[in-house]
This record gives C-alpha cells, sequence and structure tokens, in this order.
C-alpha cells in the first residue's frame, strides 16, 4: 500500500518527529544535544525557517517549525540535521550506518486552534515520560527560552504572543497553560495526525487544505482543544 504523500503549507506551522532508527539512542550526552540544537538554529535561519518550539528526547525530537515560501527548505532542514548528527555519532564510536530513520513525520498545525495545543504537547514531552517533574526542569526544551530563564533564539508564534500585550503576561498564562497538562482526547489527536501524516486541526482546517492541495485529506474527529488563553 502507498505511503501518504507528506503534506507541507507554505507560512504554516508543522508538528515534526523524528526518531532513532530502531528507536536507537541519538543523545547520549550534553554535548549530542547542544550540537543538534546549534545546528538547528544555524541550519533554520540559512533556510529561511520559523523554530517554535522543540524538545529533544533520548531517541526523538519534536520540532514545531514555520516554512516560508519554498516548502521543500523543512525536508532539506531535516536531512541536514539528520545528517550532521550521523557523521559525528560515527566519527565519536568508530562505526558507520543510519543513526535516524529514513522519514520523518510531519503535520499542519491549525494555528488559531490548536498551535499553543501543540507547544505545550511537545514542552511536556519530559514530564509525560517522567524524566522531570515540571516542564522547566527540563534542559534540552524551547520551555526555558520561553520563559525568558536562557537566551531566546526561538521564533514568537502567533498564538503564543496572542496571549497578552506584554511578555510577561504571555509567560504567565502560558506557564499556567502548561501546568494544566494535555488533555487525553488532545493528546491522542496529536499523536494521531502525526502517524498517519494528517492534519492538526478542526474540520473547517481541513477543508481549507484540501482546497489549497487540490486532495482530498482523510477526515478525523478533532478533539476539543483546551482555551489558549489558559
Amino acid at each position: 500500500m502507498p505511503r501518504m504523500a507528506r503534506v507541507v503549507l507554505p507560512h504554516m506551522p508543522h508538528h515534526v518527529v523524528q526518531r532513532g532508527h530502531n528507536r536507537q539512542v541519538v543523545f547520549a550526552g550534553a554535548e549530542d544535544y547542544e550540537r543538534y540544537l546549534e545546528d538547528l538554529r544555524e541550519l533554520s535561519s540559512a533556510l529561511e525557517i520559523r523554530v517554535y518550539a522543540y524538545c529533544l528526547m533520548t531517541n526523538h525530537v519534536h520540532l514545531l517549525l514555520g516554512p516560508g515560501e519554498e516548502v521543500a527548505a523543512m525536508g532539506r532542514l531535516m536531512k541536514a540535521l539528520a545528517a550532521r548528527a550521523t557523521r559525528y555519532r560515527n566519527r565519536l564510536e568508530g562505526r558507520s550506518g543510519t543513526l535516524w530513520e529514513g522519514r520523518y513525520k510531519s503535520s499542519p498545525v491549525q494555528t488559531e486552534t490548536y498551535l499553543l495545543a501543540c507547544t505545550r504537547y511537545i514542552e511536556l514531552n519530559p514530564v509525560r515520560a517522567r524524566m522531570v517533574p515540571a516542564a522547566g526542569d527540563y534542559a534540552w526544551s524551547s520551555y526555558r527560552q520561553r520563559m525568558g530563564e536562557e537566551d531566546c533564539w526561538i521564533d514568537p508564534d502567533p498564538a503564543y504572543l496572542a496571549l497578552a500585550d506584554h511578555e510577561a503576561k504571555r509567560r504567565a498564562r502560558y506557564a499556567r497553560f502548561v501546568e494544566r497538562g494535555v488533555p487525553e482526547q488532545e493528546l491522542k489527536l496529536m499523536r494521531e495526525a502525526l502517524q498517519r501524516g494528517q492534519l492538526t486541526g478542526n474540520p473547517r482546517f481541513v477543508d481549507e487544505v484540501e482546497q489549497i492541495i487540490g486532495v482530498r485529506v482523510e477526515r478525523r474527529r478533532p478533539g476539543r482543544p483546551s482555551s489558549r488563553r489558559g
């Protein structure tokens, strides 16, 4: 059965996941994480792709990316990130072969309804995995940047900016939003959207995307997102 073609849309956020080959460890120590983030920052800038959120887990990465007019740039970014990490790991361990699964997963995200929820989903990954008790305790996600606890190079997304007129209020509201956790229905929606290469959004969003790409997209019954006002 042929796999579904990846849907990538210009000027729209995309939830992207890439896993280690056979779920193998891809980040063994702090230097591995730091190198990947340096590469992400450098390559995304060169390819004019916005980075709204990220979370690097032991054997996979979650990214929230916004390609510009040239949608193929997102694929080039993921290929380059994987190639650099693989070369580094192979050189370090004196090995050869692939480090990552050959095909990353992605899902366009409806901005006004699910974007902030998707950011929360990404930044709470280490909490759901019981690696840390709170999002701010994890060093390798964008949460600390968003809260002003680290130098910030991620791009502010429109849903986050809409939380308040001042940064201090945005951070406080977003922190409360994250503390509430991800509702089970929302969690299921985002996982299935990635697994099937579908859209993270409501039926109206699906209709709009179908009109843009001229291809029917399988419909799902979306969960009701939590209010982005936190």
